[in-house]
């Protein structure tokens, strides 16, 4: 199906002039400002007049390869000069730098189109991603690939390749049928995990064993984010929401038939060899 076909067909009168954005820039981290609710803020300051002639957005983060994936849609009440001074900015955001140049700055209106299908709906770019707005019309068609199972993630990458946010870790633990392969890969091995602090980069080095494996411990984290490790419920206790930077990766894998002794001995080597109990998050 085409994306103005399935628009017009959810009852939006398509001769409004109607822009889609794909929001991914190796300068700035997107899905990091989507996940933490600052994507809205970021969207709507921009160096150039690119929605001062539409009144209707349709925004997509950059997904696999041309791919995109929609996050929702907004109506564009007015456009003006951006001002520090008029214009709220979040407290947490992380590129203030951006903010010193000449900016326009669009108020705009969450509405209602396609909310089913927010996170869920992927539709193909095309061959020019270097052009992150364009028209939603007939004559330039995007196709849409895929509607995603409500809570789906993202594709299993392989252990070694593994990074995720704790949005990301609790959305598959919580959503065990939308994402089968994470669930039957992590309780299929024991193994050694990092656990970073994007804030500030500092590494907590785990370990899992027994019959649930990886799977297994890395849920207790989506329950209580500090794990019962002492240095990070200090963290959170001074910061509760820190945990919303945490990104957990994979150091090794291990067999589930070796012993917790034998599994410490691993997350020993590991913690040395990173230096987490020196300079990281380790107490012991």
């Amino acid at each position: 199906m085409i994306l103005s076909e399935l628009v017009a067909m959810r009852g939006f009168d398509l001769s409004k002039r109607i822009k889609l954005v794909r929001h991914q820039d190796s300068n700035y981290d997107t899905k990091h400002l989507y996940s933490h609710g600052l994507l809205d803020f970021y969207q709507s300051v921009q160096s150039k007049d690119v929605f001062g002639n539409c009144e209707y957005i349709l925004s997509f983060l950059g997904y696999e390869r041309s791919m995109a994936i929609y996050i929702g849609a907004y109506k564009v009440l007015s456009k003006s000069q951006f001002d520090r001074r008029n214009n709220n900015v979040p407290e947490n955001y992380p590129y203030m730098e951006i903010l010193d140049q000449p900016l326009f700055h669009y108020q705009l209106q969450k509405v209602d189109l396609l909310n089913d299908l927010i996170d869920r709906m992927v539709i193909d770019w095309g061959n020019a991603t270097r052009s992150w707005y364009q028209w939603l019309s007939n004559s330039n068609p995007k196709q849409v690939i895929e509607i995603l199972p409500s809570g789906y993630v993202k594709e299993f990458p392989g252990f070694d390749d593994l990074i995720l946010t704790f949005d990301e870790l609790y959305t598959i633990v919580n959503s065990p049928d939308s994402n089968r392969t994470w669930h039957t890969m992590l309780s299929s091995v024991a193994g050694v995990y990092l656990i970073t602090d994007m804030t500030n980069g500092s590494q907590y080095v785990g370990s899992a064993s027994g019959e649930r494996g990886i799977m297994g411990r890395w849920r207790g984290y989506t329950e209580t984010p500090h794990g019962g490790n002492i240095n990070l419920i200090s963290l959170l206790q001074a910061d509760p929401d820190r945990y919303r930077n945490f990104q957990y990766s994979i150091l090794r894998t291990l067999p589930k038939s070796l012993t917790r002794t034998e599994v410490i001995g691993f997350e020993k080597k590991y913690k040395q060899k990173l230096g987490s109990r020196a300079f990281g998050l380790n107490g012991n």
